[in-house]
C-alpha cells in the first residue's frame, strides 16, 4: 500500500466509502420493512441508548458534495467517543457506556468496532437480544454473515419468539447465506410463534415467504 500510486488509493478509498453507503442505504431498507412489518414488537431487556453527542454521517451536501471518506467517518467516531472511553478506563463493565460508544460507532458505519463494544455489553448483559441483534446486524455489514448469525441463535435461547432476532436471521440467511430454503423456514417459525401480529404485517410477511420461494424456482 505504501508505494501504491496516490491516485489508486484515493480511488480505493472512494470506493470503499461507496460500498459503505451502499450498505447503509440496504439497512435503511431492511430497518424500514422491520419497522412496517413490526413496530410495536419488543425485545425483551433494555436496548442500546443512542450515544451522548452521537451524530450521523453528514450529507454528501454538507461536505463540499463529497462523501466523507471511511477515515473521516472513523475520526469523527473516534472524536466522539474519546471522553466516553476516558469513562471507561474506570469503568470498564458499564453496560450503558459501552452501548452508547457501540452506537456511536455503529452510527458512522464502523461496524467491527460497534461490534466489539456491542460484544462487551453482552458480557455484561448476555440475555439483552435487542443488543444481540445490533451487534449481528454489525457483524453482517462487516462481512462476517456466519458470526451474524451465531448471534442470533444465541439470543434465539434466551428468547425463541423475538420477531426482531427471527425476521433479521431470515434476512441473513436469504441474503447472506443465499438459502431461501432455510429463511422460509425462520419466517414461518416467525408467524408461528407470534399469532398475536396484526393481519397486515402478517400478511406482508407471508408475501415475502412468496416471493422469495418464487425467486428460488425462477
Amino acid at each position: 500500500m505504501e508505494n501504491e500510486p496516490i491516485a489508486e488509493q484515493a480511488a480505493r478509498s472512494d470506493w470503499r466509502a461507496r460500498q459503505v453507503y451502499a450498505m447503509a442505504v440496504i439497512s435503511l431498507a431492511v430497518g424500514l420493512t422491520v419497522g412496517y412489518l413490526f413496530r410495536g414488537s419488543q425485545s425483551h431487556g433494555p436496548s442500546p441508548q443512542p450515544a451522548v453527542g452521537a451524530q450521523q454521517v453528514p450529507a454528501a451536501g454538507g461536505m463540499g458534495g463529497q462523501m466523507p471518506s471511511l477515515g473521516q467517518m472513523k475520526q469523527m467516531a473516534d472524536q466522539k467517543a474519546a471522553p466516553l472511553l476516558e469513562r471507561l478506563k474506570s469503568d470498564p463493565n458499564n453496560r450503558d457506556l459501552l452501548l452508547q460508544v457501540g452506537s456511536l460507532y455503529l452510527s458512522t458505519h464502523q461496524f467491527k468496532e460497534a461490534a466489539d463494544y456491542f460484544g462487551r455489553a453482552l458480557q455484561v448483559d448476555p440475555k439483552n437480544v435487542a443488543v444481540r441483534t445490533q451487534m449481528a446486524s454489525c457483524l453482517y455489514y462487516s462481512g462476517d454473515v456466519d458470526g451474524a448469525i451465531s448471534q442470533l441463535q444465541q439470543g434465539l435461547r434466551y428468547d425463541p419468539k423475538d420477531v426482531s432476532l427471527l425476521f433479521n436471521l431470515g434476512i441473513i440467511e436469504w441474503q447472506g447465506k443465499h438459502d431461501s430454503q432455510a429463511a422460509v423456514a425462520t419466517w414461518q417459525q416467525l408467524l408461528k410463534s407470534n399469532p398475536q401480529l396484526s393481519a397486515d404485517r402478517k400478511a406482508n410477511l407471508q408475501k415475502m415467504i412468496a416471493d422469495v420461494q418464487m425467486h428460488a424456482k425462477s
